[in-house]
């Protein structure tokens, strides 16, 4: 019996079996929010799936499926402005950068890497690479952090939650 699953519903899968608050995937799964992950077999995941399949031969995992739907949300968001937050580079980059080519560009960017430019890397590329593709518009606001993004993104998200200490109230915000 064939089962077709895309891996941002085996993500959606997985936030409800965490079931704990610690967990962002748990906090998407409560919300309803997509996590799409197309790399989702590079790793551990993907290695527990290809040993799954010996005893429960059949499961499907379509990312052609997830392709569609995060390119989709990207054209459809017109009216509404898109932006991005790319902590590291590689794989995600590149699905995400290539949906809102689809739209003619995010309005928004901040890349968050140690990667450099001269390798040639995706995770190198500045924002104006992107614009030259399509990927950013070109008077979009684009940053490019040059810093670890376990260093810089926790603070990034610190600073946004306490700018807003006064309108939230300090006890909502622990």
């Amino acid at each position: 019996m064939k089962v077709l699953w895309t891996p941002s519903k085996l993500i959606a899968r997985l936030g409800k079996e965490i079931n704990h608050e610690s967990s962002y995937l748990y906090w998407a799964y409560k919300n309803n929010v997509s996590v799409y992950s197309p790399g989702l077999t590079d790793g551990s995941l993907g290695d527990m799936l290809y040993f799954h399949s010996f005893r429960n031969p059949g499961l499907v995992i379509d990312v052609v499926q997830d392709v569609r739907a995060m390119n989709g949300e990207a054209v459809h968001a017109s009216p509404r402005k898109t932006g991005m937050i790319i902590l590291g580079g590689g794989l995600p980059k590149h699905h995400i950068c290539n949906a809102n080519m689809m739209r003619n560009g995010e309005d928004f960017a901040v890349f968050i890497n140690t990667a450099q430019e001269f390798d040639g890397s995706d995770g190198g590329a500045r924002p104006d690479e992107a614009v030259s593709w399509g990927k950013i518009r070109g008077p979009a606001k684009t940053v490019k952090v040059h810093c670890d993004a376990t260093i810089a993104f926790p603070l990034l998200v610190a600073e946004t939650f306490a700018a807003r200490t006064k309108e939230f109230g300090r006890a909502n915000l622990r």
